[in-house]
């Protein structure tokens, strides 16, 4: 197969892509939107292969910086990038690789260039804005998501979260882990987060700002090797807290748990 040159937008950033690998080309036409060449120079530039590796073992990825290069590896994928992220070689394994190595990416060029922060969450949209579900593993994202229906979905995994002074604003995800896009949504203001229990009863707690800050450090997509960056991720959560509602949302596993959010 020849190299081919494709590019996508996620978020409100587009990216060049170049492979030769129609696993790789079938996994970005099924995931991404596909568009045309930017008149505008990308602000990503990916070259994409397949052949890298063994099949997912843990997540843990090990990172090693250079004077003008920071590499990340795990057993299933292996990035290359330049220090600003504009630049990067990805090689992987199979699909699943492919999606978390390109959030590793997308992550860290956010957290870099301090636009926002991609988050272990699902997204649904209910009248034109946005509620986001977070929690640890196994807490109902996905399961609050699938209950959700016919809201449309932004994300069931990784939502893409825009911080800035004055507006928290969430993006259509390509970063999917069981439900597909439901609607035509791409952006919508945020309107509330909600930490996940699941209970025999429905009840919302709001939590101050402090207990809200703690509870989300830990479910940003972020691979500690800077400081500098580590601090950017801090007053970026911090600016979050203070602009929007964040609370305890405690669910039966039905649906009614909207009558207490919308």
């Amino acid at each position: 197969m020849n190299m081919e040159l494709i590019y996508t937008r996620i978020g409100e950033h587009t990216i060049e892509v170049q492979c030769q690998s129609t696993m790789i080309l079938n996994w970005m036409c099924n995931n991404f939107l596909i568009t045309q060449p930017p008149k505008v120079t990308p602000h990503i530039r990916l070259q994409l292969s397949e052949g890298y590796g063994e099949a997912f073992v843990d997540y843990e990825v090990k990172i090693s910086t250079e004077a003008n290069k920071i590499c990340y590896r795990r057993a299933d994928y292996f990035i290359e990038a330049e220090h600003d992220y504009r630049s990067a070689t990805i090689a992987v394994y199979n699909e699943l690789a492919l999606k978390h190595a390109w959030m590793n990416l997308y992550s860290s060029y956010l957290v870099h260039v301090g636009w926002g922060l991609l988050i272990h969450s699902s997204c649904v949209v209910d009248h034109d804005k946005a509620y986001l579900f977070a929690g640890y593993s196994g807490a109902g994202k996905s399961t609050a998501a699938k209950l959700s229906y016919p809201r449309e979905l932004l994300s069931d995994e990784a939502t893409i979260v825009k911080i800035t002074s004055s507006h928290v604003t969430v993006f259509d995800s390509p970063f999917r882990s069981e439900l597909s896009r439901t609607g035509s949504k791409e952006i919508s203001p945020l309107a509330g987060i909600y930490l996940l229990k699941q209970a025999r009863t429905n009840h919302v707690a709001s939590l101050s700002q402090s207990d809200a800050f703690l509870h989300l450090m830990d479910k940003v997509f972020y691979w500690t090797h800077r400081p500098d960056e580590t601090i950017r991720i801090l007053q970026m959560l911090r600016q979050m807290v203070r602009s929007i509602s964040i609370s305890e949302l405690q669910f039966q596993k039905n649906n009614t748990f909207w009558e207490l959010i919308s």
